[in-house]
């Protein structure tokens, strides 16, 4: 039996990521796990317009998206639960600015800096749409071939219907190889 849960989204867990963003010689952190992929070279930031760190992503066209690692969610959970607009978050990570003009996270195991292409508003939302113009990694959440290794990374994850936090698991299997068993039973 199944039941109708209405309208919920249910696309979870999500990475829980870490937003920067620089505007007049501020740096402002947000905790932010509504991130998605858009195509191989753009990802979307969706924040709802009440956050301060919309107008300094707005102002700057530039915003860095860093992996949360377990090592670190103390502070990224805090930088989601106070407001720019009301403390100063710029010291709560070291950090340094990335070639792509972006505060990068140093604890932070992969960072990507991007470069803002376009923004879609919803009523309450912006969506920025994001061309990734560097990413930065730890040498060691590296595989054999230079790609980072989630394994390794071990990501935090973060799931909202149930507002919780929650460690990556072990690896399932190499994709296509389910496929291709199920296909050489037909």
């Amino acid at each position: 039996m199944k039941k109708d849960l209405g309208p919920m989204l249910a696309l979870y867990p999500t990475p829980a990521t870490v937003v920067g963003a620089e505007s007049g010689g501020k740096v402002n952190w947000l905790l932010v796990a509504h991130v998605g992929i858009i195509g191989h070279d753009r990802i979307m930031v969706s924040l709802h317009k009440a956050h301060h760190t919309n107008q300094m992503i707005k102002d700057s066209g530039r915003l860095s998206v860093s992996m949360v690692s377990e090592a670190m969610l103390d502070k990224a959970d805090y930088v989601g639960c106070v407001s720019g607009a009301k403390a100063d978050k710029q010291d709560v990570f070291a950090h340094h600015t990335g070639q792509g003009g972006t505060p990068v996270i140093d604890e932070s195991p992969l960072v990507m800096e991007c470069e803002v292409v376009d923004n879609y508003e919803t009523d309450t939302f912006d969506n920025f749409i994001c061309r990734i113009t560097h990413t930065i990694a730890d040498e060691d959440v590296l595989n054999d071939k230079g790609k980072p290794d989630y394994n390794r990374l071990k990501p935090v994850l973060f799931e909202m219907p149930n507002y919780t936090y929650l460690r990556t698991s072990d690896e399932i299997c190499k994709c296509t190889s389910p496929g291709k068993e199920y296909k050489a039973k037909l």
